[in-house]
């Protein structure tokens, strides 16, 4: 029996309980939670906006060690640290033929599965396939990484989607080069991380922008050159803030259609949209056929950062023991899984950044 952070329904409290997790199978492997980020998706899958079977268990973002593998597991043995991988590519779909990775379409089937019970013998799903919000989790082995070396255990959590997803977006999906003007919208986790991503590109101007005055000196700390308290203003102070040009990329972390709108009107005409952010399926973002052919940007979606976990996690690795890439300076708040409803409440409030649960 370990404890953990379940959903029992969607809209539902979380209850923090204990669960009974079986012996690791076939290919799988049980890991003992060192950290678990509390990322916006667990919060969007809590309240409907994704869907995910229920009950469930959530947390997507962690790291840990193993504690014990199942039959035909190679390469990992019991003390090992591993990062999890909440979206492993089956290596067959068209999508991966293409080495499209992050577009798996097979990546989520794992949630369907039952891989722990109750204490009243309920069958409880992994949410995002790894049910991180637990003391210890069992998961395919597809769903582990080897800690890169020199690489904090509980820091390395982080890797595991928020990092990936803010520095794919630059790096990958929005192909920032030096010299180019950057502005992100949505200084939490993910925010930071693409904010930290623009200044290891190289790019000049790098203009933050959220709700949140308090969050200047997070983002500055990051990496923004100028910080932006988001208004009905916000596209016209980015223009001025870039020759009234816009910036050459803009890299949305929010998923609300007037900020994604707004991203896109804070963009020079030719340059490139990235939308990170999961917004729901009420928010709808309109545009004119004319302002389309007039500004002759490029808008595009952008999922898990267009990352490859087993490609990119040594290179974000390497950022982070060259001081590049400061995983610690993304976390607001440690705390217990006591903690997730609050750290919940915080996101939908705009406050704080990565809130991290520390076992």
């Amino acid at each position: 029996m370990v404890r953990a952070a379940v959903l029992p329904a969607v809209g539902a409290p979380l209850e923090i309980t204990e669960i009974e997790l079986p012996d690791p199978g076939p290919g799988q492997v049980r890991v003992r939670l060192a950290a678990a980020g509390v990322c916006h998706s667990d919060l969007s899958l809590s309240d409907g906006t994704m869907r995910v079977p229920v009950p469930a268990v959530l947390g997507h973002e962690g790291a840990g060690t193993v504690v014990s593998v199942g039959e035909g597991v190679t390469g990992l043995v019991p003390g090992a640290g591993v990062v999890l991988n909440w979206a492993p590519s089956c290596g067959s779909c068209h999508a991966c033929s293409l080495g499209e990775v992050w577009l798996c379409a097979n990546a989520l089937s794992g949630s369907a599965d039952v891989y722990a019970r109750a204490a009243d013998g309920t069958d409880l799903h992994p949410g995002l396939n790894v049910a991180a919000f637990a003391e210890e989790t069992v998961v395919p082995v597809s769903c582990t990484l080897p800690l890169p070396d020199g690489i904090p255990l509980t820091d390395a959590a982080l890797l595991g989607c928020a990092v990936l997803t803010g520095y794919g977006a630059v790096h990958h999906s929005a192909q920032v080069r030096p010299g180019e003007t950057v502005a992100v919208f949505g200084v939490g986790g993910v925010g930071l991380s693409a904010l930290q991503a623009a200044r290891i590109a190289g790019a000049s101007t790098i203009v933050a922008v959220d709700v949140s005055p308090e969050k200047e000196e997070l983002a500055r700390a990051a990496g923004a050159t100028e910080y932006v308290v988001a208004s009905e203003n916000t596209a016209r102070q980015i223009r001025a803030l870039t020759g009234k040009q816009g910036v050459d990329v803009a890299v949305e972390c929010v998923g609300r259609a007037v900020t994604i709108r707004t991203a896109w009107e804070s963009t020079r005409r030719g340059g490139r949209t990235t939308v990170v952010g999961i917004g729901g399926k009420d928010q709808q973002v309109t545009f004119n056929a004319l302002e389309l052919f007039h500004w002759g940007r490029t808008l595009s979606g952008c999922v898990y950062g267009n990352s490859d976990p087993a490609r990119d996690l040594p290179i974000l690795a390497e950022h982070v023991r060259a001081g590049r890439l400061d995983l610690g300076s993304l976390v607001t708040e440690r705390i217990a899984l006591e903690g997730i409803p609050a750290a919940f409440d915080n996101m939908l409030a705009g406050k704080g950044g990565r809130a991290l649960i520390v076992f």
